[in-house]
């Protein structure tokens, strides 16, 4: 889901529709969590993470638009809404089973922060593809 919202930040990059994008990707994850309680941190964690990574390819606009920039986004969201996902969760509803910040971090968030940089590797080219061919107005 993190993958999808990348996306579509860097296809849409305007306030309006990151906000969207993000408020809406935290209600379906909150709606579809199996984390104990992680309906709010979810919440939380998809704007938060929205609006940072909308700033960051502000910041490297040019850089953004390549396959390896897009990759490079995917995996710093993906670091920066676990730190935000777990942060919440921790201080609102605790840590499942008592596992620790750091443990569920390197054995969740890495990972996932790998698979979607392939992810996007993969997808970004594709849409920027069919953007262009569409004649879609998007930051392609």
């Amino acid at each position: 889901m993190l993958a999808m919202m990348f996306l579509a930040i860097l296809l849409f990059p305007n306030v309006k529709a990151v906000g969207l994008v993000g408020v809406v990707t935290g209600l379906i994850s909150a709606m579809t969590t199996t984390f104990p309680g992680g309906q709010l941190p979810n919440m939380i964690d998809k704007v938060i993470t929205a609006l940072v990574v909308f700033a960051l390819v502000a910041l490297i606009k040019t850089y953004s638009q390549t396959v390896i920039g897009a990759s490079v986004l995917a995996a710093v969201g993906t670091v920066i809404s676990g730190a935000v996902f777990l942060t919440a969760a921790l201080l609102l509803v605790g840590l499942p089973g008592g596992a620790t910040f750091s443990a569920l971090f390197v054995t969740i968030v890495l990972p996932t922060a790998a698979l979607n940089a392939v992810a996007m590797a993969i997808i970004y080219p594709i849409a920027s593809s069919i953007f262009r061919r569409m004649n879609v107005t998007a930051h392609v």
